[in-house]
């Protein structure tokens, strides 16, 4: 009889250590690869915000809540890395859910309710002291926006720039650039603001802007009417910009799309989707 309660106590234990387990596996959702959790089990949920601007987005919407583009696609840069590192992560295409993040919210400290955010976010060490970033998807060059038709819209050289008045923000790596890289006979302009430095160029104060490549999108696209991207500068590693994508801070998930991000910098896979979405949506040739 003690033999056979014995038997039974032991039974009960094993039951409750796999209800325990399971109740655990509930609490801590994870991803395909068990050191790589998820907020959700089986399923990758990524952040960015609305609307999803080209190119780093595209294809349209197919709902009303998306404005401009949905970024479940696959079309468009960012869209199309995102897939390749949830597809490294064990992933497929129906498993990947999008959410809506506010820019500024994506950095802000605090619990995620997404796995990754990528929206365009430069790593900073500020921002890095709240949240993880992963390794560099993209190595931002600086570029220069001029108007169209003007005599700067035709030069194709960094020494052609020389003559000319470019300008940029005050204290960014754009303005350090101008002076460093391109030597302008002028004094560049400087602006307490980029919007101030938008204006100088619509108004014709200024001949070109420096800015960071992906704010060269917006400005063409938005601000600057009948404005082009002249040409974009290589980034030979003095620069620190580079975008990443955000994380909870301390989320072991970091590590593996880190790993992801190698394996896809390392295969080739970024440079080709470079050249599909961001080569071809600006036109702009890297000036020399």
């Amino acid at each position: 009889m003690k033999k056979l309660t014995l038997l039974l106590l032991a039974a009960v234990a094993a039951l409750a250590a796999v209800a325990v387990g399971a109740s655990a596996a509930t609490r801590h959702a994870t991803s395909p690869t068990a050191n790589c959790p998820t907020v959700k089990s089986g399923t990758l949920t990524i952040g960015t915000d609305n609307p999803a601007y080209p190119p780093w987005y595209a294809g349209g919407t197919h709902s009303h809540f998306w404005k401009i583009n949905d970024p479940s696609t696959g079309k468009g840069y960012e869209s199309a890395v995102a897939y390749e590192i949830a597809k490294q992560l064990g992933f497929s295409k129906p498993q990947v859910k999008w959410t809506w993040v506010k820019f500024n919210n994506a950095f802000v400290p605090g619990r995620k309710s997404f796995d990754f955010d990528i929206n365009q976010i430069s790593y900073t060490p500020a921002r890095a002291k709240v949240v993880d970033f992963s390794t560099s998807y993209y190595d931002v060059n600086q570029a220069l926006v001029v108007l169209k038709g003007t005599k700067i819209a035709a030069v194709n050289s960094i020494a052609g720039l020389k003559p000319y008045k470019l300008g940029a923000q005050l204290g960014t790596t754009s303005y350090a650039f101008i002076k460093s890289v391109i030597k302008p006979s002028q004094q560049p302009a400087v602006y307490p603001t980029n919007a101030g430095a938008v204006l100088a160029l619509r108004n014709k104060q200024i001949d070109g802007l420096m800015v960071d490549l992906p704010t060269a999108f917006y400005v063409t696209a938005v601000q600057v009417p009948n404005s082009k991207i002249l040409g974009q500068f290589e980034n030979h590693g003095q620069a620190t910009d580079h975008f990443g994508v955000v994380l909870q801070k301390g989320n072991p998930l970091t590590a593996c799309v880190n790993k992801a991000i190698t394996t896809l910098r390392t295969n080739g896979t970024l440079k080709k989707l470079q050249a599909l979405w961001l080569a071809k949506a600006t036109g702009a040739p890297v000036l020399k």
